[in-house]
């Protein structure tokens, strides 16, 4: 009668640890590109929060071009301490026919919100929205 020892063998150790390092291997890979998804998700939002709030101070601004566009860059501190700025195009969307000075329009605004992340590149974010305006009169240019 041959006596069995109670245990593992070398090699079911070793290829328990191997199992077990890919296992692992394949978890933390998994884990690091949820975090950078996440953190582009978050550009994202914060881009749609930004793009929201300038178009609306778009909208209210007077002082906007009938035609044409502006742009400007925001602080780093709004975006961790990322470069990002805006471009809005503006152009007549509805003229009445024959428009003399203060006839009312409609005005299609196109912005553009880009930011360029610490990873390389450029992102950005296209909104678009609409506001009734008046065409300049002599007192107003």
């Amino acid at each position: 009668m041959t006596r069995r020892r109670a245990g593992f063998s070398l090699l079911e150790v070793l290829v328990a640890t191997l199992i077990m390092g890919i296992a692992v291997t394949g978890l933390i890979v998994g884990l690091s590109q949820s975090v950078k998804n996440a953190a582009r998700l978050a550009d994202y939002e914060r881009a749609v929060m930004v793009s929201r709030t300038k178009m609306n101070d778009l909208r209210l601004d007077e002082m906007l071009p009938v035609e044409g566009y502006v742009e400007g860059t925001f602080p780093a501190s709004d975006w961790g301490g990322l470069k990002s700025g805006w471009r809005a195009t503006m152009r007549p969307f509805d003229l009445p026919e024959n428009p003399g000075p203060g006839s009312a329009y409609l005005q299609q605004i196109q912005l553009q919100v880009w930011w360029e992340p610490l990873a390389g590149g450029r992102r950005t974010v296209d909104v678009q929205g609409y506001r009734t305006s008046r065409l300049p009169t002599q007192e107003s240019r």
